[in-house]
């Protein structure tokens, strides 16, 4: 199976941290290269095994970082923090538009 995507084209795609704010006052951190889109899809119960039982009530914000590697290392990070920490660190995040 062949891909149209170039190579170039992979590497130029942003990628994105995003924390969501769920039932129980959690906290879901996660990455993706479209966050609207995932957020859909946890929304749909087709994301993420952990808000599937702890449903995502609203995007708290995300951050950008230009290679999956650098989105996954701050993802490393965030989940290391607290949850008031991760609440400290929405504040710096890009907001969802309306």
């Amino acid at each position: 199976m062949t891909s149209d995507i170039e190579p170039a084209q992979l590497e130029e795609t942003p990628w994105f941290l995003y924390l969501l704010e769920c039932e129980g006052d959690s906290i879901y951190t996660g990455i993706t290269t479209d966050v609207q889109r995932r957020y859909a899809q946890h929304l749909a119960g087709t994301g993420a095994k952990y808000t599937r039982s702890r449903k995502p009530l609203r995007i708290l914000g995300w951050l950008e970082f230009p290679t999956r590697s650098e989105a996954l290392k701050a993802e490393i990070r965030t989940k290391r923090m607290t949850a008031a920490q991760k609440r400290d660190f929405c504040s710096q995040l890009q907001l969802p538009t309306p």
